[in-house]
């Protein structure tokens, strides 16, 4: 069983900052790719970062410069770091991992985190 529990969202003021963990627990052997994906009130869910097993990272371009996502492979951990926050960055933060298991033959599996709320208002 594998559950990836997320952790960090809040309320912040416009100009702040916030970093958001995810760590994946259970029979994990390793992740190959961690995202984050956001979804905002009446919008669909979108991926705002990644970072690969090689440690690329690719992000959308309106967080390009004010987030960095980051991964702890010996933690089975990744962040966002978020800064400058802009009230647009509202919204529930979902982690997702394609995580190898000590059942799945070397294979990812698709998981996703229950989600963390983040809000940015004055």
């Amino acid at each position: 069983q594998v559950q990836l529990v997320e952790s960090g969202g809040g309320l912040a003021q416009p100009g702040g900052s916030l970093t958001l963990s995810c760590a994946a627990t259970g029979n994990v052997v390793k992740i190959d790719d961690w995202g984050w994906y956001r979804q905002a009130p009446g919008l669909q869910r979108e991926l705002v970062a990644s970072v690969a097993s090689d440690d690329s990272t690719h992000y959308i371009a309106s967080v390009k410069g004010r987030f960095t996502i980051s991964r702890d492979n010996a933690k089975n951990t990744v962040y966002l770091q978020m800064s400058s926050l802009k009230p647009e960055d509202t919204g529930v933060y979902h982690c997702h991992g394609m995580v190898v298991t000590t059942t799945s033959w070397g294979h990812g599996i698709s998981y996703w985190g229950q989600g963390t709320h983040v809000a940015v208002s004055s």
